[in-house]
């Protein structure tokens, strides 16, 4: 069990995970799954070009998707990043950049029309981060965001920190903080708790599984879901890790030790909901 939580984000109804399992099995036609993707589906590596999904997870997604409404990956990650990585999972929607992109079930990306006039100032400040940041600092250009990554260079994180939100505040863009790294964004009113809040609209119970401060207004948005219809059931679950794992761990229902660790839990998960 997590521990108790003094802020907003406190779950009313601590869960531990046989009891929510079982709860969804009668509803998983009615259940929609959501994932982020880094540190949650794939660990966390220095090189945020390179990370796989851990073993056992594609296979476990693939098998939950005919037993429950829908799966949705929400990530910081491009749509194409996303599709690239999953393997070709069938019937699995991904809303991408917090959701400025999205695609269903494998059909087109769809971009956020309001952001698309900021792909230009997003290459543009691609270009300076690389020419002005030191040595060690790592620069993930995503057309419609900039990630300024420190992991492998520590020492740089306030430097960084202070470069990305000097940036910020002189074109205007909002700024996401994450684990050792630092994201610029259009000012466009969208993210993973919106997301989340517009699916689960008429859903009769989700899970949300993430690791990352941002994935906290996920947990919030199934908090108010659950608020507004006491017959929803919104379990939030926490992937640990020694950066923000705390923080999220707080705000979760649940807490799972690693993206590894998930593997094995939803592969637990399939006979339990058939």
């Amino acid at each position: 069990m997590p521990p108790s939580n003094p802020g907003n984000h406190q779950p009313t109804n601590p869960l531990d995970a046989d009891q929510a399992w079982r709860r969804t099995a009668g509803r998983a036609a009615q259940t929609v799954l959501f994932f982020d993707f880094d540190g949650t589906l794939a660990p966390v590596g220095d090189d945020p070009t390179t990370v796989r999904p851990a073993p056992k997870v594609l296979a476990a997604i693939e098998a939950l998707a005919p037993l429950v409404r829908r799966i949705a990956i929400v990530s910081a990650r491009p749509v194409e990043f996303l599709r690239d990585h999953l393997g070709g999972l069938d019937g699995v929607d991904l809303y991408g950049l917090y959701g400025l992109e999205h695609s269903h079930s494998g059909g087109e990306t769809v971009t956020e029309p309001a952001a698309l006039p900021w792909v230009p100032t997003m290459r543009e400040l691609a270009d300076l981060a690389h020419a002005e940041l030191p040595d060690g600092a790592l620069v993930e250009y995503k057309r419609l965001s900039v990630a300024l990554h420190w992991r492998t260079a520590p020492q740089l994180g306030q430097a960084v920190q202070e470069w990305g939100r000097r940036q910020a505040d002189r074109l205007g863009l909002r700024v996401q903080a994450g684990r050792m790294v630092l994201e610029l964004k259009p000012p466009v009113d969208r993210d993973k708790g919106m997301v989340i809040g517009e699916v689960v609209r008429d859903a009769g119970g989700a899970w949300y599984f993430g690791d990352d401060v941002s994935d906290i207004k996920a947990f919030s948005a199934l908090r108010a879901r659950a608020a507004a219809d006491p017959e929803f059931l919104g379990v939030c679950v926490a992937v640990a890790n020694p950066e923000t794992g705390h923080e999220v761990a707080e705000a979760a229902d649940l807490t799972i030790d690693s993206p590894a660790a998930l593997g094995d839990f939803l592969t637990a998960a399939v006979p339990r909901l058939r």
